[in-house]
Parts: C-alpha cells; sequence; structure tokens
C-alpha cells in the first residue's frame, strides 16, 4: 500500500472536487492534483535520478505545490525528509547528510542559504516557477508499488534534548495515523476541508493524509494573519486546521476571529507542544466545542492518546481541570502503558509513558542501539513522564526535564500550569539548574504580560497558596522571550546552557 495510491482512488472517485484551494481560489481538482503528481514524479526519476527507496528532502516554506510534492515523492517510490523551514541552512544541510539524501526540492524563499551551505550544491533542486512548470510538463508514470512496509517518512525529531535523529515511518504507519484519525476525531466528507496556517513539513502535513484519502480539500493561505485567518473561515465551510499553542492562543484573543462565524468551521486541532489548562480555557470561550487537544511524537506522528472536541468541552464545563489539563485516552489501535524499569505501574503512580500499535515507527536511522533502546520489548518508551487519572492519562514532563531537588521529584509542568494562572504571566519554562546544597534547584523564567515586571515576592506567595514549599521555584527571571524550535516546543536544553554559563 502506497499512500500515493490514496490520491489516485479519491482522483477516480471525485476528480472535479476541489484538491489544492489558494485562499478561495481553485487551484486544482483531485484529476489535476494526481495528474500533477504523477509528472512531477516522473521527473524526479529523469531529472533528479530518483529510484524507489531514495531519499528526497523538502525544505519548502507552506505553498500549493508542497502536497504535490510530496505526493509525488511517494508516487514515484522514494521516501520524503520533510525539513523545518525555519531551521537554519546548515541544519538542514547536516540532516539531508544524515540520511544521504538523493536531491533537496527547495523553495525560491530558502535557495540561496542553502545553495551557499551545500557542499554539493548539485544535491539542491530549487522549484521556482519555471522549474515547477517544467516539472509539471514531464512524462508521467505509473504509480509505485511500494509496500506497506517501506520508509514513507523520514521525521526528525526536534533535537529539545539533544541532535536531531530520523525516526522512521513506513507507508503502514501513516497509513494506521490517518485511520485514527477518521475512526475517533472527525469524520471527513465533500463538505470538510484542512487549512494549513502551521507548517506543513509537520502536523500540519501529516493531518492532511485522511483529507487527501478522503477527497476533502486543502486550503493554503497566503497570510496567516488573525483578519486572513478569520476571513477564510467565513468564506469556506468546516475548515479544520491544526495550530501549536501559541498559535492557538493568538487565535483565541483575536477580535477577528471572535467575530468569525466559528460555528461553521470544523476542528481546531492543538498540539505539538504542552496545552496548558488556562489556554484551553480561554481558546473554548472562542472557539467552542471544536477544540482537540491531541499528544503524540515524530516516532508515533500525531497518535498516542486525545482529549476529544466533547469530552473537553464537558471537562470545561464541570471546572474539572484534572481532565481538562489531560491529553485524553489512547487513541483507536494504540495501547498505552505507564511504565517504571520497563514494569506497569498501577494508576496514579508516575512512570515512562510506552507505546505499542501500527502507528510506531520502524526505528531511527542508521542508529541500531538507539532504536533497540527506544524500541525495547515491542514498546516505544517515549521519554514522557505521566501517569493514569481517572482513564486518562496526564503528562508530567520529559524525563530528562524532571528536577531532582533534595531528593524529590519536582515536574516543571506542574509549576508552569500554576504560574500561567498568576496574571502576570505570559509565558514560563520552569527548569532545573545545579545547586550545591540541592543537588539541583528549581528556576521559573518568565515572560509577563505587556506592561508588567516581574515580582519575585507576588510569584513566591502565589506558589505557596497551591504548592508544597519544596516544589516552589527558588528564582524567577524575566526574559523578553523564551527560545523555541519551529514546532513551538520551548529549548529547555539551550536555557540551562545560557543560564549554566552564566554561573
Amino acid at each position: 500500500m502506497n499512500l500515493a495510491q490514496t490520491l489516485r482512488a479519491s482522483a477516480l472517485a471525485v476528480p472535479s472536487r476541489p484538491a489544492i484551494i489558494v485562499d478561495d481560489v481553485v487551484d486544482c481538482s483531485y484529476s489535476q492534483f494526481a495528474d500533477r503528481v504523477a509528472a512531477r514524479a516522473g521527473d524526479l526519476v529523469s531529472h533528479s535520478g530518483v529510484q524507489p527507496g531514495d531519499r528526497v528532502g523538502l525544505f519548502m516554506t507552506n505553498r500549493p505545490d508542497y502536497l504535490e510534492a510530496l505526493y509525488a515523492i511517494w508516487w514515484a517510490g522514494a521516501v520524503a525528509v520533510p525539513l523545518n523551514s525555519m531551521m537554519h541552512p546548515r541544519e538542514a544541510i547536516a540532516l539531508l547528510d544524515d540520511c544521504k539524501a538523493r536531491v533537496c526540492l527547495v523553495s525560491p524563499d530558502l535557495a540561496e542559504g542553502m545553495l551557499s551551505e551545500a557542499p554539493n550544491p548539485s544535491v539542491i533542486r530549487v522549484i521556482d516557477q519555471k522549474e515547477l512548470l517544467d516539472a509539471r510538463k514531464a512524462e508521467t508514470i505509473g504509480c509505485s508499488t511500494a509496500t506497506t512496509s517501506d520508509d514513507a517518512w523520514i521525521f526528525y525529531t526536534s533535537g529539545t534534548t539533544g541532535k536531531p535523529k530520523g525516526a522512521q515511518l513506513t507507508h503502514s504507519n501513516l497509513f494506521a495515523m490517518a485511520v485514527a484519525y477518521l475512526a475517533d476525531t472527525e469524520w471527513v466528507d465533500d463538505r470538510s476541508g484542512l487549512l494549513h496556517i502551521a507548517l506543513q513539513s509537520h502536523a500540519s502535513g501529516l493531518f492532511a493524509l485522511p483529507f487527501v484519502a478522503r477527497g476533502a480539500a486543502q486550503v493554503v493561505p497566503t497570510s496567516t494573519d488573525p483578519t486572513a485567518i478569520a476571513q477564510l473561515l467565513t468564506v469556506h465551510d468546516r475548515l479544520s486546521f491544526f495550530a501549536p499553542p501559541l498559535l492557538m492562543r493568538r487565535l483565541a484573543v483575536s477580535p477577528q476571529i471572535q467575530a468569525a462565524p466559528l460555528e461553521r468551521m470544523g476542528t481546531l486541532l492543538v498540539g505539538a507542544a504542552p496545552v496548558y489548562a488556562e489556554d484551553l480555557r480561554l481558546a473554548l470561550g472562542t472557539f467552542g466545542p471544536r477544540i482537540w487537544n491531541g499528544y503524540g511524537q515524530g516516532e508515533t506522528p500525531c497518535t498516542i492518546t486525545a482529549m476529544g472536541q466533547r469530552q473537553m468541552a464537558a471537562a470545561a464545563a464541570a471546572g474539572d481541570d484534572v481532565l481538562l489539563s489531560s491529553v485524553g485516552v489512547p487513541r483507536v489501535g494504540i495501547e498505552v502503558k505507564i511504565m517504571q524499569d520497563d514494569v506497569e505501574v498501577s494508576d496514579g503512580d508516575v512512570g515512562e509513558v510506552c507505546v505499542r500499535g501500527e502507528t510506531v515507527m520502524r526505528g531511527y536511522l542508521d542508529r541500531p542501539e538507539e532504536t533497540a533502546e527506544s524500541l525495547r520489548g515491542g514498546w516505544l518508551h517515549t521519554g514522557d513522564l505521566g501517569r493514569w487519572e481517572r482513564g486518562h492519562l496526564q503528562l508530567l514532563d520529559r524525563s530528562k526535564d524532571m528536577v531532582i531537588s533534595g531528593g524529590s521529584n519536582i515536574y516543571p509542568r506542574e509549576i508552569e500550569d500554576l504560574l500561567l494562572q498568576e496574571p502576570t504571566v505570559a509565558e514560563v519554562a520552569v527548569i532545573g539548574l545545579p545547586d550545591p546544597e540541592w543537588g539541583e534547584r528549581v528556576v521559573a523564567i518568565i515572560v509577563t504580560e505587556p506592561g508588567c515586571s516581574l515580582d519575585a515576592e507576588r510569584l513566591d506567595a502565589f506558589c505557596l497558596e497551591s504548592m508544597a514549599r519544596y516544589k516552589r521555584p527558588k528564582e524567577y527571571l524575566q526574559v523578553d522571550s523564551l527560545p523555541r524550535n519551529g514546532a513551538g516546543k520551548v529549548l529547555k536544553r539551550e536555557l540551562r546552557e545560557q543560564l549554566q554559563a552564566k554561573e
């Protein structure tokens, strides 16, 4: 089963249905979409020498032909390596070298940096308008007969705790992800559409798969300004979209979004970084019961657990912060256990989140030892700490982010959740720094709300109202912004390094 066959099936079933829409203008139908993909697959073979199993990089900003390039890679039997367009070109080149990419398709706005950094510029293929039109005129080829066990997507982990690793996702993994979406997130039909306001190289591109399989429209905006998004939510019916937590919050407080006819929209899919209960309450006030909070990793994309739309709205209405702050229940076809030292713990006890199912990666590219460690016992060991609360998964933190102070385990996420309820705090990251007396001390790095200044005594008193004294931060630091990766995750490793260098 080659994922590109789902596109071919949609082109046969609904040939005239809009496939790609730019703002409110149809760019191509499903029949045209499939024809373009078949031609571009032929072009990859004839122009770039791509053979089945070769890896093809995608270093492109969001654009109407992104999915065209992605499906062309699969149509040719090759493996897609989508890279975060917010990376420095040097970082992108390192990942292309790591996966031994045959070629990398690059959008014109990113071309200069890539060409200057690449030791072998012939690997870089800039897809400008002329190149795109020429590729679409190439001789078409038939869809490759790649098997379900063949790699489809090399997903490089975000590297928040170390060097990125390439998770090998097979056609079967991604097909199972798409099936899970249709089974427990929302049904997709001819009235549905997916709006790409987040990076197509990550979750937004992955969420496209069930929509393509069902012959639904992909809407690519020319602007992600809230005013433009509000207009698109007004023009189009049943648009769903993925947004990291920061973007969700930005949209939720936008007057233009609040004034849009949101009862017509589909689902706001939030994830990729921790989502705090305070932000969910804010977003529910704007969007209503249309928010889905999913937990996944590059190693099992978008598919571990989820808090569904109705569950979340009910938890908020009941004032149940335990369920509201959870990441829900296991997805369809997924088994989740909480383990310590590879032994399952009792409900309520903290351990590592471990996952088994059809969406779990084949392994890490060219890293057999790390693969064996991560997949030991037939379970994916996520490195995330969590516990079961009334059948719902509560994520506490990355195991590497847990702070051990005075012999006690302290979970930064718990402190962050609390501090975000303090009116002067806009963003916060809690980390542990070496301490000669306690082993580690808890430090809160804070971005204040506009017009506010950091008041450590006020924050300390606020924490002590709801939290054990040993857990509260020993230090509060104010910054203008928190370092984040392209998926919106705070780079705590970078914060630790910066602060330790100053000590």
